[in-house]
């Protein structure tokens, strides 16, 4: 009898070790991976798996290894609800993601009934955060915020002129473009041209007609690269030399290539750049030296994500997702690539800051935004 209670015991004690031995810590990210938008799925997958692996290396997240998985929505909100799906059977309890407000918001749902922790670094529509949900952060700003910016910005330097607003239809272009409009019309100035286009669209010829013959100074999109990167070389191609400004939505690399040459001279509202921050230096020579590759835009805000779940997982001395998401919430301050950040209680970022960039032509003939920060 005896000889069996100590077999049980062992065999208990076993299974217990090979338990912990085999935990890990489910993150996934929700992201556009093909499609239009995959540049930006791509930022957004590089800095999860690059922030995993370092904390990997330094012993995990209590005790246990990150494993990271990938959900492609495609910018599209009735895959970004299959992926969350898929997501929540898979047993993730984390998601850096998603890209487009348009998809993290129904997709919230899904995380919320199962219990999943969701960090978007990129979705700035408020509605993400004004619902009350308990699962959802936001890394970067909001549309309300930037729009601010943005207002300010053509109502100072365009105070008398011609100004269209243009916006995608999306929760994201919508909202940025209301937002930037009423910011503006706040300070006095009127827009001629108010406009939406379908996201996918590639020709804009008739928009563009109707840019001319208002005579317009300026125009500002509501939107993504791609779209911004054609309705530019349109304007171009139709000889209106109008400048172009948008929002966090054309941080891309791939819109230069979009645009051609008359995406010099595009401003652009985003955070001051992440990767010029003290606390990103050390990150981002990995990502060069190891990698080979630029983590601009939203990659560092990504691995910021991992960052957090890590440091409010050990102040909460467990991986439950509610408790992480209290810490979270209860103001403490996470040092991350991108400096030390806390949250509100809605799940916002207590210091929200954009700044004005323009796309110039540097030494190289390179057209970029990188340094090119305006007032």
């Amino acid at each position: 009898m005896k000889k069996v209670l100590l077999t049980g015991i062992a065999l208990g004690l076993g299974l217990a070790f090979a338990s912990a031995a085999n935990a890990q810590v489910k993150i996934a990210v929700g992201a556009p991976i093909t499609g239009p938008n995959a540049s930006f799925g791509t930022q957004m997958k590089n800095g999860v798996e690059q922030a995993a692996e370092d904390i990997n290396a330094a012993g995990g997240i209590l005790g246990q290894k990150i494993v990271v998985s990938v959900g492609d929505d495609v910018s599209d909100p009735k895959q970004g609800v299959s992926v969350a799906n898929k997501l929540a059977s898979d047993g993730v309890k984390y998601v850096v993601g998603h890209f487009n407000s348009g998809v993290s918001i129904p997709a919230s749902e899904v995380y919320e009934e199962s219990g999943i922790l969701q960090l978007t670094p990129a979705s700035t529509n408020p509605q993400f955060t004004e619902r009350g949900l308990w699962n959802t952060i936001r890394i970067c700003g909001r549309d309300d915020q930037q729009g601010q910016v943005a207002g300010d910005y053509l109502s100072k330097h365009y105070a008398g002129k011609k100004v269209a607003v243009i916006h995608d239809k999306t929760p994201y272009g919508k909202g940025l473009a209301d937002e930037t409009m009423k910011a503006m019309n706040a300070k006095g100035l009127k827009e001629v041209l108010y406009e939406g286009v379908n996201p996918g669209e590639k020709d804009y010829s008739a928009l563009v007609s109707k840019l001319k013959a208002a005579n317009v100074d300026v125009v500002y999109f509501g939107g993504l690269h791609t779209e911004a990167g054609l309705i530019i070389r349109q304007m171009r191609d139709q000889g209106l030399q109008a400048p172009l400004m948008s929002g966090d939505g054309i941080v891309s690399s791939e819109f230069v290539s979009i645009a051609g040459p008359g995406a010099e001279g595009t401003l652009m509202t985003f955070a001051p750049d992440p990767r010029k921050n003290p606390a990103a230096k050390e990150v981002v020579e990995r990502f060069l030296k190891n990698k080979n590759y630029d983590p601009e835009a939203y990659t560092l805000y990504s691995y910021a994500a991992v960052e957090i779940i890590k440091q409010a997982a050990e102040e909460a001395k467990s991986l439950e997702p509610k408790k992480v998401a209290e810490v979270i919430h209860s103001g403490k301050v996470f040092k991350t690539v991108l400096g030390d950040l806390s949250f509100d209680k809605k799940g916002d970022i207590t210091r929200p800051d954009y700044v004005m960039y323009v796309w110039k032509k540097g030494s190289d003939g390179k057209i970029d935004y990188a340094g090119n920060e305006i007032n």
